[in-house]
């Protein structure tokens, strides 16, 4: 199988369940500010430890990036056709990313100033995760979709990104910090 089709050249490209928009239409800008967010976390878990806490958190939500994409890649009249958690975002999902956050949260100690992304390569890499994500959002939010979970879950997964970039500067990082003459700027 090849991996071109010529099917785009003319400006346009499939969508789930089929149909076809332009490249510049709305669910594909946001599935490539996604697709943006999850080259940047696969790019932080190749900086991880194979097989530890924060890889398989990374693989888990590249893999949700998925079923995000397929969902905005659907045209209104194909959503009841989308599987919850294989094509269609959930609350659940959503839920297990707010668990993962609590979890790391107890393990380290919040910043209570602004940060200095750099502590290590695998943190920074997971704040600039981050910040595709946000971007992502933003994006997403012009695109609204009647009764989806997508927006939540880039609010939260960004969230999810800044805990892991915390938890892995790890227990005895040293913390950089932002201050003015009166203290925290």
């Amino acid at each position: 199988m090849k991996i071109y089709t010529r099917d785009g050249d003319d400006g346009t490209t499939g969508l789930y369940f089929g149909g076809r928009v332009a490249k510049s239409a709305e669910p594909i800008e946001v599935n490539g500010a996604v697709d943006e967010a999850q080259a940047t976390l696969g790019w932080a878990r190749s900086l991880s430890e194979s097989g530890s806490r924060l890889n398989e958190l990374l693989i888990s939500v590249e893999r949700d990036l998925w079923v995000l994409m397929a969902e905005v890649a659907t045209l209104p009249d194909n959503r009841r056709k989308l599987s919850p958690e294989k094509s269609l975002v959930t609350s659940g999902m959503i839920d297990r990313l707010e668990s993962e956050i609590d979890a790391l949260s107890e393990e380290i100690e919040m910043p209570k100033e602004f940060v200095v992304p750099g502590e290590n390569p695998l943190s920074a890499a997971l704040d600039v995760a981050r910040t595709v994500i946000r971007r992502a959002e933003r994006i997403a939010v012009s695109y609204p979709l009647e009764g989806s979970f997508v927006v939540a879950y880039l609010n939260r997964l960004s969230d999810l990104a800044w805990t892991m970039a915390r938890f892995a500067e790890g227990p005895n990082h040293r913390t950089t910090r932002i201050h003015d003459e009166k203290g925290i700027a």
